[in-house]
């Protein structure tokens, strides 16, 4: 394995560990600003002409720190940086079997000469 190869694997691996870092940090702010949002309520009546309006913001906030959960430990998993490049490269060697067909009908029907067609080397990126 060469110095670029375990270059590349560090970095993955380092920025896994700031995105579960993160939603640690999430989640522990979560229980703090919970129990603070029940304090407020309970202790200091804020907003208590809206019922039970703690209940509200923290079930938001937990559904929003679910969606970060489901983020980094399942979306991102599957839809990570390794998928974008997967998939970038299926739909380019799509497009350039769509251009050699294109190319290959214009020489079969006289419009372009096999000299006209361009190269690999040629085509634009």
């Amino acid at each position: 394995m060469d110095t670029s190869e375990q270059h590349k694997i560090y970095e993955k691996a380092r920025k896994r560990v700031k995105q579960k870092k993160r939603l640690y940090f999430h989640f522990v702010l979560f229980l703090i600003g919970s129990v603070f949002f029940i304090a407020l309520n309970i202790f200091f009546n804020v907003g208590e002409q809206y019922g039970e309006w703690f209940k509200y913001a923290i079930a938001l906030w937990f559904f929003i720190l679910v969606l970060h959960f489901v983020n980094v430990f399942i979306t991102n998993k599957f839809f990570g940086k390794d998928w974008e490049r997967i998939e970038t490269e299926k739909l380019m060697d799509k497009y350039e079997m769509k251009v050699e067909k294109l190319e290959a009908d214009l020489i079969k029907k006289g419009v372009i000469t096999p000299k006209d067609k361009l190269s690999n080397s040629q085509k634009k990126t």
